[in-house]
């Protein structure tokens, strides 16, 4: 069922099981990036702000829980994304040294105006406006936070392993993939691994991985292998 685009444009709707299995994978992908996104987002406010400021450093604890209530409703409703577009402005802002929760409440403000209104979302998936979204909002302070955590050297492996699996596979694949190896310590830090329990080391990365690569078959994302189910071929 949509109120918008039947077939074309911004479907928005509620959303079917297909729809579900079909992000699943990189749902997950895009919350295991939460942590890593929002300690890039600080780090910006960090490197910008001017002393006797840390009161208003973002609480990463308070915004993902936020963020992630947010995504949820926004999910079940058929994608009235709130949290991107305000990832989107963080990063800018934290750099223009502008408040943050003022700004942050007004881009939630107008994403509910552009999502019940419907046509902005049309200009805001067009390719060069999302390009530049990306590398503001994702990219950018992904590379950020990725250069203080590989600045040891003892991730570079994992770094460099998740580059490579994503570009041959997907980025889902590539991150559950390293996040298995990682932990079991056959990559990356070892005095880490060892200091993990069992459940931590190879039981919960074991299943995610397995999880992901199932749904991917299922839904036909695994690169030279058709769908398991046939309405997804």
């Amino acid at each position: 069922m949509y109120w918008w685009g039947e077939d074309t444009g911004w479907m928005l709707g509620l959303p079917t099981i297909e729809h579900f299995m079909v992000v699943l994978p990189f749902a997950i992908l895009a919350v295991a990036m939460w942590s890593p996104d929002f300690l890039g987002h600080q780090v910006f406010q960090k490197i910008s702000y001017p002393e006797r400021t840390e009161k208003v450093h973002m609480n990463i604890d308070d915004t993902m829980t936020t963020a992630s209530i947010r995504q949820t409703f926004g999910s079940l409703l058929g994608g009235t994304n709130f949290t991107s577009s305000w990832g989107t402005y963080i990063v800018p802002a934290a750099i223009a040294k502008r408040p943050i929760p003022a700004g942050a409440l007004l881009t939630a403000l107008f994403c509910i105006i552009a999502a019940v209104w419907g046509y902005p979302m049309d200009l805001a998936i067009w390719q060069p406006v999302l390009c530049v979204a990306l590398i503001v909002g994702v990219f950018v302070p992904l590379l950020e936070a990725g250069m203080e955590m590989t600045r040891e050297g003892k991730t570079t492996q994992s770094a460099a392993i998740v580059v490579f699996s994503s570009v041959l596979v997907n980025p889902a694949f590539g991150w559950s993939l390293t996040m298995l190896l990682d932990n079991l310590g056959l990559v990356g830090c070892k005095e880490r691994s060892g200091e993990l329990s069992k459940m931590s080391r190879w039981v919960l990365p074991g299943i995610m991985f397995i999880v992901l690569s199932t749904v991917m078959a299922l839904v036909g994302l695994l690169p030279g292998i058709p769908a398991i189910i046939p309405s997804f071929r």
